[in-house]
């Protein structure tokens, strides 16, 4: 494997020119302090590295404990970044995180998922002392799912939503490299399987389609009437997730919510299932039941073997999100997309974005269609 990570660094920013044109873009930030909450990757390190360029603070948390690459995050501190994250931190250390995050007084919120501006939000309700927060943004479904039962104490920008991100990154590239660790991690390709996809948005369309076109037999779940109209309109057979799992080789949850996958489905599955999510938060599947229930070996690295009742079922990553747990998530050239525009967000919420009214909107076309 190769092993040298600055020349590994150097291989993405060579790749990411939109990513330093965006940084190069950006005003001067001093007096800035901004609090991340995101994957802490390979391909973070050149916005990250680029920001504290600008003069800007940072403060970085994690949004996944299983996706956190340590020497990412050493590099970054020796840059300058303080940092609280590392991979497979305790629940415990990752909430203690985000207090400490806070505790930093940031300026602005950086997110994916909302675990900032949720605690945030409880101390106000609990009126311990919290920073004064300018402006933040939001670069993922279940976090703007999270924002829209609050009511934000600053103007938060989601970008999760723009036709860029949507469009490319959540319909195109996680189910293109959710597929391609697969077949690195398994060994396996995806020919003679029956694949349930769960979930019907951007990200389940992506994994459908890769599937299909890897040579899988796809179904889709869907419990939202749209969304299985939908699907059945683009060709999916449509089943109820109860019966379909039973005859399932391959079911990846994409769907954001919690709890999508039951004890009930689990003891249902026929041998040698394979479980995988790509969704956002790790709780889609009800991995607790089968620590719990089932006597759990790793034949290989990220597939975690649970014998339950008789039965062995392999869940991928233990749950986590399997395409950036176990590889590398999407290729540095579409990235460099989602990290330009992401740049260009952290300069509006330190310009014009900063002067709005507190609430939760999309992040103005004027601010990010130059990054493209």
């Amino acid at each position: 494997m190769y092993q040298d990570f600055q020349a590994e660094l150097s291989w993405a920013s060579l790749h990411m020119p939109r990513t330093r044109e965006a940084i190069s873009s950006l005003p001067s930030l001093d007096g800035i302090r901004l609090a991340c909450n995101m994957h802490l990757d390979l391909k973070m390190a050149p916005l990250v590295e680029g920001l504290l360029s600008r003069g800007c603070e940072v403060f970085l948390t994690t949004c996944n404990p299983t996706t956190v690459q340590d020497d990412v995050v050493k590099y970054l501190v020796d840059k300058g970044a303080t940092a609280h994250a590392w991979r497979d931190m305790s629940n415990a250390d990752w909430s203690d995180s985000f207090d400490k995050a806070l505790a930093w007084q940031p300026t602005h919120l950086c997110e994916m998922g909302a675990d900032l501006t949720t605690r945030l939000h409880e101390k106000v309700q609990t009126n311990e002392a919290v920073p004064s927060i300018v402006a933040g943004l939001e670069a993922t479904g279940s976090g703007i799912t999270r924002l829209n039962g609050m009511q934000p104490e600053y103007p938060i920008f989601n970008w999760d939503d723009l036709p860029v991100k949507e469009g490319l990154h959540n319909r195109h590239m996680v189910g293109l490299s959710a597929w391609q660790t697969f077949f690195q991690t398994t060994h396996l390709t995806l020919h003679e399987k029956v694949v349930v996809v769960i979930g019907y948005g951007l990200v389940g369309q992506g994994v459908a389609a890769s599937a299909k076109a890897f040579g899988a037999q796809v179904q889709v779940a869907e419990l939202d009437p749209a969304r299985a109209l939908q699907a059945k309109y683009d060709g999916w057979p449509v089943v109820d997730l109860g019966i379909a799992v039973k005859d399932a080789d391959v079911i990846a949850t994409a769907t954001g919510g919690y709890g999508v996958v039951s004890a009930k489905h689990l003891d249902a599955m026929k041998e040698g299932t394979f479980i995988l999510n790509v969704g956002h938060v790790a709780q889609e599947i009800d991995v607790p039941y089968l620590k719990e229930h089932a006597v759990h070996s790793e034949p290989m690295p990220y597939v975690n073997a649970y014998t339950l009742n008789g039965k062995t079922l392999f869940l991928l990553a233990d749950g986590s999100m399997f395409n950036l747990t176990a590889g590398y998530g999407d290729s540095l050239n579409a990235f460099d997309v989602t990290l330009a525009v992401m740049a260009a967000g952290i300069g509006h919420i330190v310009g014009e974005g900063s002067t709005h009214q507190n609430g939760l909107y999309l992040l103005p076309e004027k601010a990010w269609k130059a990054a493209l």
